[in-house]
C-alpha cells in the first residue's frame, strides 16, 4: 500500500536526512535531505509515504506540527555568508545565520547559546539570535556549561522554590515525632561514599536466636516536608532526578533538603519510612513490616572503611570498630542474598566505571577504574530486597503505583547477542523460548576467567532492554525480579518520592479502604502515576546522557596531557571505519582503519570483526595503541596503532548490510 499519511517524531542526522519511527512499522520511514522540509530533529512531523514496505519506507515531511528546537548551542564563527553558529548536536549539526544585532556582545570563538528565530523550508538557512554567551569555547569549564545548556537541566531554583525551602526548619520538633515509631535508641548508620552529603538511607542489622536476620531498611522521609503539589514538589518533578557530574551535583531538591534536614546525617534526629524485614537462612522474606519512624544514625560510615574493618584493619575510628560485629552479620546476609539471586537468575553484571580524582580545586588528577567491593555489594543487595518487598505489596494491594521495568530484551538484539556468543564459543549458542534470566546469566558465566569477559558484559548489557519506570508491574528482567520498584533514594529521585507519598497515604488510611476502581481518588492517583512514570523516565534519561557527556569530555581532557605516549588498550567496539579501544583506567579511543597495520579490511557484522588478509580485530583483543589527537568540543579522543603511522581517514566496505535503521 502506497500514498499515506503519518504522524511521528523526526530523528535528523547532521548529513541532512532522517527517520520517523512510527507504531506497527518494523522499519523507521527515511526521510531524504531534499524531502525534509525544514523540519530538524525531534520536531513532530506529517509525512507522507510513499513505497511502504519495497525495499525500504520512503516519506518526505509535508508538515511540521510541533518544532522542538527552540535553541542550539555552538560556537560563534565568521564566514562568506556572515556570522553563524553551527549545533553541537550532531543532529541538529545545522548552520544558524545571526545578523549584528543579534549578536548580544559576542565575540568570535565565544560559546553561545542561539534562540531560532526563522526556520524556513531551507534548513540550511536558518536565523536567529544570540540569547545568552557561556564564554570562550576552549575553556573547559564552558565546555561543561554547554553541555548542561544543551540537556536543558535546571541549574538555578526560582525564587518560589528557595524562599518554600528556607521555611522548613533544621530540625526535627517533638509534634512531628508523634505517631511515629522511634528508633532513635537502636543502632543504625548510613554507609555511602566518601563525598556524598545526600543521604537517603540507613541500616539496622541483627542476628535473631533462630538464625534469622532482622534487616531495617530506614529511607529519608522526603515526603514529609515535599507535599503534592507544592512549588518545590513541581520543580522536582520538572528535574526529575539529581545529575550528579565529577566533584558537584544538580540536585533535585534544594540544599536546604537535600543537604539538611532530608540527608540523615550522624548524631541528628531524622524522620524516615521504614522498611522492617525478617529474612530466613534462605534468604527469604518470611516477614515485613512498613511503617513511619523517627531514627538517629550513629555514625556516617564510608564503603572504604567499611570494607576495611571487615578486613581487618585496626587503625580505624571508634564507630568502625565498636559496629564490627554488625558489619560480619551484614557480610553474611548479603552472600545469603547474592547467592539467592544467583539461583533465580539474576545478572552479576560487572561493568568497570571511571571514577574522577579532584584536587581540593576542582582540577582533574587522574582517572581510575572504580572499586567495587563487599560494602557497596551490602548496600546494593539490601535496597534490592527492600525494593521487592515494597512493590510486591503494593502490586497484590493494587493500589495505584510506579515500578521499576525492565524488560525482556527484544529479539533483534537477542539474535545479535548469540551470533556473537557462538562465534567466541565456536559452536552454536541457543536461550529458552522465551528467553530467560538464566540464559543471559550463562553467558556471563561462560565468560568469567576469560580474558573477553570485561569485553563481553559489555555486549551484554547493551543487548538488555533499557530499563524504564512504569504504573505497570512488568518486573525486572536483568534482577530475575518478578516485583521491583525504587523505593530507597527519595532525595535524588521523583519515583521515589511518588511512592512514598502513596505508601504514607496507605499507611494513614488515606486511600485504599474503598473499592478501588470506584474510589475517584483512586482514580485521580492512577492518572498521576502515570504522567510521574514517563517524566520520571524521561528526566533519567536527560541526567544520564549529561552526564556521559560531562565524563567524556572530563577523559578527553585527561589525556590531552598524554599525546604521543603509548598504552596497552582492549577492543570494545568494532565499525567499518575502524575499532575503539578501552585502556585499564576505562578510557576509550578510536583507531581509525588507516590507522590500523596497513591491509585489506572489511567490516563483518556476524561476527562483529574487522578482517584483513594479514589481521584482523575483534572484541576483547589486546592491542598496543598511540595517543593521537583529542577533541575537546567533540569529546573525542583518537588513538593509532602503534607501530603505524598516523595517516588521514578512509572508509571501507561492509559486509551483511543491513536495512536502514534509525541512529
Amino acid at each position: 500500500m502506497n500514498g499515506q499519511f503519518f504522524e511521528g517524531n523526526l530523528v535528523g542526522n547532521s548529513k541532512g536526512y532522517g527517520f520517523v519511527g512510527i507504531d506497527g512499522y518494523d522499519d523507521d520511514f527515511f526521510i531524504p535531505p531534499d524531502k525534509m522540509n525544514g523540519a530538524l530533529d525531534g520536531d513532530r512531523v506529517l509525512i507522507y509515504a510513499t513505497n511502504i514496505g519495497i525495499n525500504s519506507n520512503f516519506a518526505e515531511v509535508r508538515k511540521i506540527i510541533e518544532k522542538s528546537n527552540k535553541t542550539v548551542i555552538g560556537n560563534l564563527a565568521y564566514g562568506l555568508a556572515g556570522n553563524y553558529v553551527i549545533g553541537d548536536n550532531h543532529r541538529l549539526h545545522k548552520v544558524v545565520l545571526i545578523s549584528n544585532k543579534n549578536l548580544n556582545k559576542a565575540n568570535i570563538g565565544d560559546k553561545v547559546v542561539v534562540e531560532i528565530i526563522e526556520q524556513p523550508d531551507n534548513q540550511n538557512s536558518l536565523q536567529g539570535k544570540i540569547i545568552e554567551v557561556l564564554g570562550p569555547a576552549a575553556e573547559r569549564s564552558v565546555l561543561e556549561k554547554a553541555i548542561i545548556r544543551e540537556n536543558k537541566l535546571p541549574e538555578v531554583f526560582p525564587q518560589n522554590v528557595i524562599e518554600a525551602a528556607d521555611k522548613i526548619a533544621d530540625e526535627v520538633s517533638a509534634d512531628e515525632e508523634n505517631g511515629r515509631v522511634d528508633l532513635t535508641k537502636q543502632t543504625l548508620f548510613t554507609i555511602d561514599g566518601d563525598d556524598a552529603k545526600d543521604l537517603d538511607d540507613a541500616i539496622s542489622i541483627e542476628k535473631l536466636p533462630n538464625g534469622n536476620f532482622k534487616l531495617g531498611v530506614h529511607i529519608a522521609d522526603v515526603g514529609h516536608y515535599v507535599k503534592r503539589g507544592s512549588a518545590i514538589d513541581k520543580e522536582a518533578f520538572n528535574r526529575g532526578t539529581s545529575v550528579y557530574f565529577p566533584g558537584y551535583v544538580i540536585p533535585m531538591l534544594p540544599t536546604k533538603l537535600s543537604n539538611g534536614i532530608c540527608s540523615l546525617s550522624e548524631n541528628a534526629k531524622r524522620l524516615t519510612l521504614s522498611c522492617e524485614m525478617t529474612i530466613n537462612e534462605k534468604a527469604e522474606v518470611v516477614d515485613y513490616k512498613i511503617f513511619e519512624s523517627v531514627i538517629c544514625s550513629c555514625g556516617r560510615l564510608t564503603y572504604d572503611k567499611v570494607f576495611a574493618a571487615l578486613q581487618g584493619e585496626q587503625n580505624l575510628e571508634k564507630k568502625y570498630l565498636d559496629n564490627l560485629p554488625k558489619f560480619k552479620i551484614m557480610e553474611e546476609l548479603c552472600l545469603l542474598l547474592e547467592d539467592k539471586k544467583f539461583q533465580d537468575g539474576c545478572l552479576e553484571l560487572d561493568v568497570p566505571e571511571a571514577y574522577f580524582n579532584l584536587d581540593e580545586k576542582g582540577r582533574l588528577v587522574e582517572v581510575v577504574k572504580r572499586e567495587r567491593h563487599i560494602a557497596h555489594r551490602i548496600i546494593e543487595s539490601f535496597m534490592i530486597v527492600c525494593n521487592e518487598t515494597i512493590a510486591r505489596e503494593f502490586c497484590i494491594k493494587k493500589i495505584p503505583f510506579i515500578y521499576r521495568a525492565h524488560e525482556t530484551p527484544p529479539q533483534e538484539k537477542i539474535d545479535t547477542l548469540l551470533s556473537f556468543v557462538g562465534h567466541l564459543a565456536n559452536k552454536p549458542t541457543k536461550f529458552s523460548n522465551p528467553v530467560q534470566p538464566k540464559d543471559y546469566q550463562n553467558v556471563l558465566t561462560f565468560a568469567e576467567n576469560k580474558p573477553y569477559k570485561d569485553i563481553l558484559n559489555k555486549v551484554v548489557l547493551i543487548s538488555l532492554a533499557k530499563a524504564r519506570y512504569s504504573e505497570q508491574c512488568l518486573g525486572h528482567f536483568g534482577l530475575a525480579s518478578t516485583y521491583y520498584t525504587h523505593f530507597t533514594s527519595p532525595i535524588r529521585r521523583y519515583s521515589d518520592l511518588s511512592i512514598h507519598r502513596i505508601i504514607k497515604d496507605y499507611l494513614n488510611k488515606k486511600i485504599g479502604n474503598k473499592e478501588i476502581e470506584k474510589d475517584k481518588k483512586m482514580q485521580d492517583l492512577r492518572e498521576f502515576v502515570e504522567d510521574a512514570a514517563v517524566q520520571a523516565s524521561v528526566t533519567e534519561r536527560r541526567a544520564e546522557t549529561s552526564e556521559r557527556m560531562v565524563c567524556s569530555l572530563k577523559m578527553a581532557e585527561y589525556m590531552q596531557d598524554y599525546i604521543g605516549d603509548d598504552f596497552e588498550g582492549t577492543v570494545c567496539g568494532v565499525t567499518n571505519f575502524g575499532v575503539f579501544v578501552e585502556l585499564e583506567n576505562t578510557i576509550e579511543g578510536l583507531v581509525r582503519v588507516e590507522n590500523l597495520p596497513y591491509d585489506q579490511y572489511v567490516y563483518e557484522e556476524r561476527t562483529m570483526r574487522l578482517k584483513g588478509i594479514k589481521k584482523s580485530y575483534g572484541f576483547g583483543d589486546k592491542i598496543k595503541i598511540r595517543v593521537v589527537a583529542v577533541d575537546l568540543q567533540r569529546r573525542q579522543i583518537e588513538f593509532c596503532e602503534a607501530s603505524t603511522v598516523y595517516m588521514p581517514r578512509q572508509r571501507i566496505p561492509k559486509m551483511n548490510k543491513s536495512r536502514n535503521k534509525r541512529k
